[in-house]
């Protein structure tokens, strides 16, 4: 009997099993199902499902080449599994570099990731030999977590260089001030602030400044904290109780950006933070809340934050949740959020933070007149690569900044022609040269750049410099739409006595 039984437990197995994986296919038909009547309805998704196709198969070359290869063999009658040099060795560096042929080509280098990274920022000295470090981190070196740490990641910004890289060379010329002429979000600013060294920067762009200054003020932060805690408090009744819908219609914009870019919901509530922003003290902190809320509320999908070319109304499929995703119809989520995150990060700031002064100038680089520095550091502008007035337009139209956009230097708008890079080289050219006038004697430049134009030794030679040394480094372990790797210098310039 008990045989029987057993025999009949067996054969309920394989049936199971099969009605399981028929369940299972009958899901994924479905699914299959839902995907085809979306693209039937909403042509774009075409392109999107495309490009979901693209990134699996990326991911899962990614992870082939990352995983350690293994050997096997046979050896008196047994199998013996052999372990192979990692990716992590110089013998599979041509594996790594192989869409950086040009570029290898060009500057006659391999990134040396035979050794570990540089990561011991707090033992660089004056006497440190910067040709000795290897600045080619990659993700498990440097993680996403430590380069956006504290402020850094108050808001996003397109073309921000790496705060570590800045420490090492605020850590090797050791200098009395420093000075960035493309301050952008500020990370030379913040990190001189880290480390106690007086700081001025300059930037064209009022959104910028404002920025570089919630990011280096001194607060309160007790007070910081009441303040935020009470907007919110404020903003999240007044959003459900009755006579919210009386507040918000009385509360009009004119700017027809922000009623195309922005759900009618989500911008009443925008609005309504605006307006109970100005009775606070630290105002400046809450606009920033604002914008970056702002940001993420737009009608845009959610993969093309950085680039939207025009508002998403309608529902699209997603690359980035590989699903179908609706546009955002309110913005109360991202500043209660971002309001609370902000606090968070200030405070963390606060903790590593030394005294010192801090000057930030609302000015164009050419001309600005500025007390003397002896060290410049800085990232500047690419040729035809960013429009950096317009990636914030939604800040400028909620903030009502001034909008300075034809005072930029290689903006996307003006190209990469002939003519634009020689526009280029004279703009940049007088930055620099007013960075020659203001710098001390036995000064230095230091500039990080994807010189793939070869312009700046040019840029030098008429601006009175010598390039006293020339680092290159391996750029690879960006993430999102801009994952592409790719090679960039590290430029030392001394003033040519």
């Amino acid at each position: 009997m008990k045989r029987i039984r057993a025999k009949a437990k067996n054969k309920s197995k394989p049936k199971k099993a099969k009605a399981k994986k028929a369940f299972i296919a009958k899901r994924k038909r479905e699914k299959r199902q839902g995907v085809r009547s979306l693209l039937g309805k909403y042509k774009h998704l075409d392109l999107m499902k495309g490009l979901v196709d693209a990134r699996k198969e990326e991911r899962k070359s990614e992870r082939i080449h990352s995983r350690t290869k293994k050997t096997k063999s046979r050896a008196n009658g047994r199998r013996v599994v052999k372990e192979v040099a990692p990716i992590y060795r110089v013998l599979h560096q041509h594996d790594l570099f192989e869409t950086e042929k040009s570029n290898v080509q060009r500057f006659c280098y391999s990134p040396a990731y035979g050794k570990p990274a540089f990561t011991g920022f707090r033992s660089v000295t004056p006497e440190t030999d910067l040709s000795s470090l290897n600045l080619n981190w990659r993700e498990v070196d440097l993680p996403e977590k430590e380069r956006t740490k504290h402020v850094h990641r108050l808001h996003p910004y397109l073309g921000k260089f790496i705060p570590q890289l800045v420490e090492i060379f605020l850590r090797k010329f050791r200098p009395k001030v420093a000075y960035d002429p493309f301050a952008g979000s500020g990370t030379t600013l913040v990190e001189a602030k880290a480390l106690g060294i007086d700081s001025i920067g300059c930037d064209v762009s009022a959104f910028n400044c404002l920025l570089m200054k919630v990011k280096t003020d001194v607060y309160d932060l007790r007070k910081l904290e009441r303040e935020i805690r009470d907007i919110l408090e404020r903003l999240n009744k007044a959003l459900t109780s009755s006579l919210f819908g009386e507040k918000a219609s009385s509360i009009e914009t004119e700017s027809a950006y922000l009623k195309r870019w922005f759900h009618p919901n989500a911008l009443a509530e925008l609005l309504l933070f605006r307006e109970l922003l100005q009775e606070y003290e630290y105002s400046d902190v809450l606009k920033v809340v604002l914008s970056r809320s702002a940001r993420s509320a737009r009608l845009t999908t959610h993969f093309d934050l950085d680039f939207p070319k025009h508002p998403q109304t309608e529902p699209y499929y997603c690359y980035k949740h590989a699903r179908t995703c609706e546009p955002t119809q309110d913005a109360l989520q991202f500043l209660n959020r971002y309001a609370l995150d902000t606090l968070d990060r200030i405070k963390e700031l606060s903790r590593v933070a030394r005294p010192n002064k801090t000057l930030i100038l609302h000015d164009d680089a050419r001309f600005a007149h500025l007390p003397k520095f002896d060290l410049a550091i800085t990232s500047p502008p690419y040729v035809g690569l960013i429009d950096y007035h317009e990636q914030h337009r939604y800040a400028y139209e909620l903030l009502g900044l001034p909008f300075q956009a034809e005072h930029e230097i290689g903006a996307a708008s003006k190209g990469h022609s002939i003519k634009a890079k020689k526009n280029y080289c004279n703009e940049i050219g007088e930055v620099f040269a007013n960075v020659r006038r203001h710098l001390k004697p036995g000064g230095h430049v230091v500039i990080v750049v994807n010189d793939k134009n070869d312009l700046y030794d040019y840029v030098a030679q008429q601006t009175g410099f010598v390039v006293e040394q020339r680092l290159k480094r391996h750029v690879n372990r960006r993430t999102g739409r801009r994952s592409g790797d790719f090679f960039e210098e590290v430029l030392i310039w001394k003033a040519n006595d």
